[in-house]
């Protein structure tokens, strides 16, 4: 009888179907829900799934954002991060574990505010005020740093210590502003401009600590990303956390993910300085002892081809007697030349002197009008003519004639 009453009990359950059949449960019980929290052991694997634990003060639970899903995320999640995750209430059943399937997830109180961020980033950004053809490049050597932040925030200390620490040679100038409340943005936006109107400084860093989305606001106004863009001097962002994004960070010309990233930033390290310094100090004496050398060799080279004055007065003396004996003798040769010349000129000349022809008894005769006479057709009886001899001349009258 004992046997009949086991036998006659509930049905036994495999665990896996226990665990289908909670995990059924859950899911028909809980639909998607926007769930808040801290992000805790975040561990994004090689598959591309994210792994993480959602908690508050007094509780936590597993959570799982496959890939499919952290793909359509513009941020990525970080330890101690504060977000609103939409996600399905589920068990994973091969570990009997309650976990949530993230389907999207936002930074925590990024509903409104987020889609403010998203708008006017989207606006601005159309306007080409993030361009980034239009960032101005950041000094190398800056000799004056200004700081606009609070007096009161941990950041100033923290960029004042770095920039001691990397290089006590730079001036710093702090424009103390506040950088969070409700009019907190408008100060921000006239302090830069004060600064630009006093042009005391090389760069500007604009920094502030982490916090909330809220406390960080001031750094999503519009006045603020304008003035940012309206300075003359170049402007590097520091705000918040790596993981804190602002539009404040998209105009300026350099963003840091923190305060002390940005006095990093744009200051050179005094002592990657003085050992470039050096360096460049060895390169100049190496090359200046290379020239000096050049330099001798030179020298060298135009000793061997210098002569002493005596030397040189001694062959330019021989060089000018054998110029003046090659125009001695050149001289000589034009003159038995001329003189050659001159001799078959006068033979010439005596061959064609009438006086010479005279001299042989031949005579010149010319008419009244002192033409020389050839033909005797050429004058008429009664005539006078002149008749040159080799001594004198004579006077006649033509008688008669013949030719």
């Amino acid at each position: 009888m004992d046997e009949d009453i086991f036998r006659a009990g509930p049905p036994v359950l495999s665990v896996s179907a226990l665990l289908r059949t909670v995990r059924e449960t859950l899911e028909r019980r809980f639909p998607l829900a926007w769930i808040g929290g801290e992000i805790s052991n975040f561990r994004p694997a090689s598959s591309g799934h994210w792994y993480f634990t959602l908690k508050d003060e007094a509780a936590q639970v597993d959570c799982v954002m496959f890939r499919s899903r952290t793909a359509a995320l513009d941020w990525e999640p970080a330890e101690g991060m504060r977000v609103e995750a939409r996600a399905l209430v589920t068990l994973y059943e091969p570990r009997g574990r309650f976990q949530l399937n993230v389907e999207h997830m936002r930074p925590a109180g990024l509903g409104p505010l987020y889609e403010r961020f998203l708008k006017l980033k989207a606006r601005l950004e159309s306007e080409g005020l993030f361009d980034p053809a239009a960032k101005r490049e950041i000094p190398a050597f800056p000799k004056t740093i200004g700081v606009v932040t609070s007096r009161q925030a941990a950041a100033l200390l923290d960029v004042l210590t770095t920039l001691r620490r990397r290089n006590p040679s730079i001036a710093v100038i702090v424009y103390p502003v506040p950088v969070q409340g409700e009019a907190a943005a408008a100060k921000i936006a006239q302090m830069l401009a004060i600064a630009n109107a006093r042009a005391e400084c090389d760069v500007l860093l604009l920094v502030r600590g982490g916090g909330s989305i809220e406390d960080l606001w001031q750094f999503n106004e519009e006045a603020v990303a304008r003035a940012i863009r309206a300075s003359a001097i170049p402007v590097v962002v520091g705000v918040g956390h790596e993981t804190d994004v602002t539009i404040a960070d998209f105009a300026a010309d350099r963003r840091a993910p923190t305060p002390t990233a940005a006095a990093e930033m744009v200051s050179p390290a005094r002592d990657e300085l003085l050992a470039r310094v050096a360096k460049l100090a060895q390169r100049a004496t190496r090359e200046a002892l290379r020239r000096i050398e050049y330099a001798m060799q030179t020298v060298d080279a135009l000793a061997r081809r210098l002569v002493h004055p005596r030397e040189r007065l001694r062959t330019s003396r021989q060089l000018l007697e054998q110029l003046a004996a090659r125009l001695a003798s050149a001289a000589a040769r034009r003159l038995d030349n001329f003189a050659a010349q001159l001799a078959q000129c006068r033979a010439a000349l005596a061959s064609l002197n009438p006086g010479a022809v005279l001299e042989r008894g031949y005579s010149l005769t010319r008419n009244a009008r002192g033409e020389v006479v050839q033909d005797a057709s050429r004058v008429a009886e009664g005539d006078r003519l002149t008749t040159t001899l080799a001594k004198g001349w004579l006077e006649s009258e033509v008688r008669k004639k013949s030719r």
